[in-house]
């Protein structure tokens, strides 16, 4: 692991962006990301939440997972990330994102080594509320085939707590940048997600929802109290300032991101042809 003084200093954007829908969320992030590319905007670290409560999609995952009845009779909208992985029910939670040029050396070289290095900075942001996480390398034996549901045990560096799932994350690679975006379950029951997917029968839906409760868990759980949105995003913005040598610099979008994410929400994003488009063919491994 590349210690902190290893990092030469230099200064993100903090965003704190609240609570919005999913479209917009997402939006948002891709918006980041053009606009970092562009020139327009520093390297990011947002901090967002999310109302109504949303079930996301992976990039390549089938729209055929998600039971859309189910979600509609609970109010939780739909959304398809730009970063892969498998669903995530985003409903009581912090939700941060990394934006960055994939040369920078917080991000730079393959999938896991970027991983690791913002995964120890997530580390010590749960250190200040009290945790003692890892970051996990486990694969459960009895797994079998991969499930629908991203918290159905952990991939390599996410953050686990006493071996359960705390912090699953997503990556997408595009033209020299890195977005990394994860999920921080604040409270509530972590199982709640099956009732977004499909399922052949309830024994598999219970099933999962078993298999939930004994492999993830959430801040409140495993803390034994209560953290609200901003206390968490205090601690995790002060975990990525001290890991990865940063000065954060609280800031709002620009204009031009504004435009962009605005254009998004509506050409994609809001849209059932990205949304619930058909996976094609080796998408799967993206």
């Amino acid at each position: 692991m590349t210690a902190p003084e290893t990092y030469p200093a230099a200064t993100w954007r903090l965003l704190i962006s609240g609570a919005n829908d999913g479209p917009t969320n997402m939006a948002v992030d891709e918006a980041v990301v053009l606009a970092v590319g562009e020139g327009d905007a520093p390297p990011t670290l947002r901090f967002f939440a999310w109302q109504p409560p949303c079930l996301s999609l992976g990039y390549a995952q089938a729209a055929a997972e998600v039971d859309l009845d189910r979600c509609r009779a609970h109010g939780w909208g739909v959304v398809r990330r730009p970063t892969g992985g498998r669903a995530i029910l985003h409903i009581d939670e912090l939700t941060y994102s990394v934006v960055a040029p994939a040369q920078d050396p917080r991000v730079a070289g393959g999938v896991i080594e970027s991983y690791e290095r913002l995964s120890a900075a997530l580390v010590a942001g749960l250190h200040r509320l009290g945790l003692r996480p890892e970051r996990a390398r486990p694969i459960y034996p009895d797994r079998g085939v991969v499930g629908p549901a991203c918290f159905d045990g952990p991939s390599q560096y996410e953050i686990t707590v006493g071996g359960r799932k705390l912090v699953g994350s997503a990556q997408m690679r595009r033209q020299g940048l890195v977005l990394q975006h994860g999920a921080l379950p604040l409270e509530g029951d972590i199982a709640r997600i099956a009732q977004a997917l499909a399922f052949e029968t309830e024994g598999e839906r219970r099933a999962l929802e078993a298999r939930l409760r004994f492999r993830a868990t959430t801040l409140h759980l495993a803390l034994g109290r209560r953290v609200t949105f901003a206390e968490a995003a205090e601690a995790l913005a002060a975990g990525f300032a001290e890991t990865l040598n940063l000065t954060l610099a609280p800031g709002d979008l620009t204009p031009r991101e504004s435009e962009l994410a605005e254009r998004l929400r509506r050409e994609k994003y809001a849209n059932d042809a990205w949304t619930l488009r058909p996976v094609g063919i080796g998408e799967r491994e993206k």
